[in-house]
């Protein structure tokens, strides 16, 4: 059974630390459930390390479904959260919960919607009033890059982090039950924590939220395009993959594979009429 979302509200004030990673299909998505992670969201990120677009605003809604349905059969204990993709969620309110309401169909627990603009606001508001789990995204929010004019570190001033704090609070009072902190000073992050009473999941963000949330191709070691300095690797799928591949193909090419354990074999009547044909 997977875990409710009043369970992750609880552990804020247990000092209980939460555990997000994204996944994207079937076999990874169980792995990590079975690894106890607490939370598995299908970030649009997969745009870059699956479908290998340029930005996270190049995936569709019908995409992301395709991924929320796979990633669903193999969870059994983790909360589900899916992205909401670029332009799913700005058009206008009907758009926004017919689009959030296909991602819950799919096997999502919860969506995740990035900025604070007072019209995201009050499309978060409309979406929890009906009963739809939401998680906020504030700080550097990738589908927003063209505006922020690349990947920079936001609240780096006392007056940047007023303003982060002032959107989560936003997104608290709309009925967010956890926001999403990335890419900002571990001191802005702390700022923002300890005056809001949701949680906050950071990326990039320091070691004072409530939790943590990386991509686990990145982890893994499987993606190799760029690696953020907050990326801690703990496997090296690139090099076993490679490595496995290699050895694969000089057993084919040696004669090695398949070997005799690795066929199948007529009973040796029926072997024997074919071979004095």
């Amino acid at each position: 059974m997977r875990k409710s979302i009043q369970k992750i509200l609880n552990y804020k004030p247990q000092n209980k630390k939460i555990t997000v990673l994204t996944a994207y299909d079937y076999s990874t998505a169980k792995y990590a459930d079975l690894g106890g992670v607490d939370m598995i969201l299908v970030g649009d990120s997969l745009a870059q390390v699956v479908l290998g677009l340029d930005n996270t605003s190049d995936i569709s809604m019908n995409e992301m479904k395709i991924f929320v349905r796979a990633v669903s059969r193999g969870v059994e204990n983790a909360l589900l959260i899916a992205d909401m993709p670029y332009m799913s969620f700005q058009i206008d309110k009907s758009q926004t919960v017919q689009n959030a309401c296909e991602l819950i169909k799919a096997g999502a627990n919860a969506v995740k919607l990035e900025g604070a603009s007072d019209y995201i606001i009050d499309n978060i508001k409309h979406l929890t009033q009906i009963g739809i789990p939401v998680v906020g995204h504030i700080g550097f929010t990738p589908q927003s890059i063209n505006i922020l004019g690349g990947n920079k570190i936001q609240g780096k001033t006392a007056s940047k982090a007023e303003e982060i704090l002032s959107q989560a609070q936003k997104l608290q009072e709309a009925g967010c039950f956890a926001v999403v902190l990335e890419l900002m000073p571990q001191e802005c992050a702390k700022y923002v924590t300890q005056n809001i009473q949701i949680p906050t999941i950071g990326i990039g963000a320091g070691k004072f939220c409530d939790g943590q949330v990386l991509v686990i191709d990145d982890i893994l070691g499987k993606f190799d395009k760029f690696s953020p300095r907050f990326v801690r690797k703990y496997a090296d799928l690139k090099t076993t993959i490679t490595q496995a591949v290699k050895q694969y193909c000089a057993d084919v090419e040696s004669g090695d594979f398949p070997n005799e354990n690795e066929c199948y074999k007529m009973e040796d009547e029926e072997r024997e009429k074919i071979e004095t044909h």
